[in-house]
Formats: C-alpha cells, sequence, structure tokens
C-alpha cells in the first residue's frame, strides 16, 4: 500500500526506487512515429488530443530526416502512429521506407480512417506494404464503442474488419491483424486473454470476423482523458486507482525502455503520453537526426505521475499488457 506521501506527483521515481529499481533505457527497438494530431475522430480517451481542427502534421523536412535516420540505424520495429496517421501526407512514403530496410512496420489504426475522402486504397496499400494493423475497437457492442468514439464509429468498424479479413488480414500470418482494447471509464483493463476469447467469440459469430490478437491499454489521465475525468469529478479517484495498483513486475516490460519516440517536428521522448505533456528525453530538445542508438542506451527516463498508469495491475504498453 502507498503512503500519502507516495500518492503527489513526483512520487514515481521514489516508489522505484523503493522497490531497488534504477528505470534505464535499453538498446532502442522500436522507433514510434507521431505523425501529427489530425484525425477524423474526437475519442475521448484519447490522450493526444486528436481531432479533425488539428493542425500538426509533420511536414516533408521532417519526414525526410526521419526516413535518411531509418535507412541509416535500421530500428527493428517502426511504429506509426497520430492522430489518424494516415491522414498525413507522408503517411504512405515514411511506410514504404521502413519497409524498403526490412522494418517490421506497424501502423496505428483507426479504423474508420479507410472511409476518408482519398483513402478508400488503404487497405490495399496495408495488404500490397504487409503492414502490420493494430485497429483500436474498444467494444465487441456498438453502444459501447459509440460512445467512446462517436455516433456510427462501430459499423463503420465492422465493414473496416470485413474488408480487412477480405484481404487476408487476420487469416493469413504474413498479415497480422490486432484489435486494441480500452476501458470505457476510470478502470483498469480486465484480464487480457479472457477478454480475447470474448472478442473473437462475439465478433466470429455476429459479424464472421477474424482477428490475430487483442491487447489491452489502460487509459492514462493525459489531455482529453484528463479532462473527462475531470469534468466528472474522477480524476483523483483514477491516480488513487493508478497509484494503488503499480506493480513492480511491470517495470521491465515498459516500453519506453526500448523505444524512441518522435514527434510531428521531428523531436525525441521516451513514449507518446510524454509527448503530449512535452516531457522531452533527457530533459532537454533534442532531434531525431541529433542522436544515435548507442548513445541512448542506459540513459536516465523521464518519469511523472502519469507513469503509474502503465505498471498498474498487469501493466499497459502499446503491445498490451506486460505480466
Amino acid at each position: 500500500m502507498l503512503t500519502p506521501a507516495e500518492t503527489k506527483p513526483a512520487a514515481f521515481a521514489g516508489v522505484l526506487a523503493k522497490h531497488g529499481i534504477d528505470l534505464k533505457r535499453t538498446a532502442p527497438r522500436v522507433l514510434q512515429i507521431n505523425l501529427g494530431k489530425l484525425c477524423n475522430q474526437t475519442c475521448v480517451h484519447c490522450h493526444v488530443g486528436a481531432g479533425p481542427g488539428r493542425k500538426e502534421i509533420m511536414s516533408a523536412d521532417v519526414a525526410d530526416r526521419c526516413i535518411e535516420w531509418m535507412r541509416q540505424h535500421r530500428p527493428a520495429i517502426v511504429d506509426i502512429t497520430g492522430g489518424a496517421p494516415e491522414l498525413c501526407p507522408e503517411f504512405r512514403r515514411i511506410s514504404r521506407a521502413g519497409r524498403e530496410i526490412g522494418a517490421n512496420v506497424i501502423v496505428r489504426c483507426n479504423l474508420t480512417v479507410v472511409f476518408e475522402p482519398g483513402h478508400e486504397d488503404l487497405p490495399e496499400f496495408y495488404r500490397d506494404n504487409e503492414l502490420e494493423l493494430v485497429c483500436s475497437l474498444p467494444c465487441y457492442s456498438q453502444k459501447n464503442v459509440d460512445a467512446q468514439r462517436g455516433d456510427g464509429v462501430f459499423d463503420k468498424s465492422i465493414r473496416a474488419l470485413r474488408r480487412f479479413n477480405e484481404l487476408g488480414y487476420g487469416v493469413q500470418d504474413a498479415l497480422s491483424l490486432t484489435l486494441v482494447y480500452n476501458p470505457l471509464g476510470p478502470s483498469l483493463p480486465p484480464p487480457q486473454a479472457d477478454l480475447q476469447a470474448a472478442y473473437k467469440e462475439r465478433l466470429r459469430e455476429d459479424f464472421g470476423i477474424e482477428f490475430h490478437q487483442l491487447i489491452c491499454l489502460t487509459n492514462l489521465p493525459v489531455t482529453r482523458f484528463e479532462l473527462f475525468l475531470k469534468q466528472r469529478g474522477q480524476l483523483e479517484e483514477y491516480h488513487e486507482l493508478l497509484l494503488k495498483s503499480f506493480n513492480p513486475a511491470t517495470v521491465d516490460g515498459l516500453m519506453c525502455r526500448d523505444t524512441l519516440n518522435v514527434g510531428w517536428e521531428g523531436d525525441l521522448f521516451d513514449c507518446d503520453f510524454n509527448q503530449m505533456l512535452d516531457l522531452p528525453l533527457g530533459s532537454a530538445r533534442r532531434y531525431l537526426w541529433d542522436v544515435t542508438p548507442d548513445e541512448l542506451e542506459g540513459g536516465a527516463i523521464v518519469t511523472g505521475r502519469h507513469c503509474f498508469g502503465c505498471t498498474a495491475g498487469a501493466g499497459s504498453t502499446c503491445g498490451g499488457t506486460i505480466v
């Protein structure tokens, strides 16, 4: 049980020290590129605060420099996110560049983007480049999805998943299709394996949809979800839940240890949450083209109160639960 002193905003580093944990970066394995905050959806849980009116988006010049870094340092995984990353004009060029260097390229897709004007051929683009799809579907019921992501989103999501299945996603091993669950409100996700079984049964029986795996993410109280909780008077209660649920066994698997996160302007962060909180890697503004992977290994990780979200319960990373 955490003491009152350990529930203060700067407590995360102190809790790690109490458990004898020295949180350091390992060799970078994942280059995660956030192409900006433009999105066709406005979700209540979004830690990016993305939406149709956002203007932050990666330029061609920054994309050029990211691609050059990728070609020089050849990360094993290129993880492309946003906003809806596909709405950035540089999305396809960066995706192709990642595949050209032999990286596994992950696209964090909201499903409905494939129905946006001018983007109807995205499913074929994903397939032709063998991009790994990680797709948001926070429930298998229309009511819950539309409540979190907007009216009509569930029906469009089902249509998109059926199209992906037709092209081989979720069916062929080479065309990986992962679905993402996150809670509707201020609670921790249920056990990932149990929920995956429920998703597979319901989506198969109700819609004939197949997928490879489900991952569960914890909502972090950052930007729009923080505001959502404040408006309902639940923010401090949720912080307390995350704090009391701290699990030291999750720390070794935290994504900040082996992920290099890049913002839409090319600046560096330990994770996408730190990017949204403007907490730069190493506590000083640097850009991707200013660093090499070797010099990052062993470096300190910038932490804060929000980090309790990734270490609560079974833990939470971009790849799902940790333990």
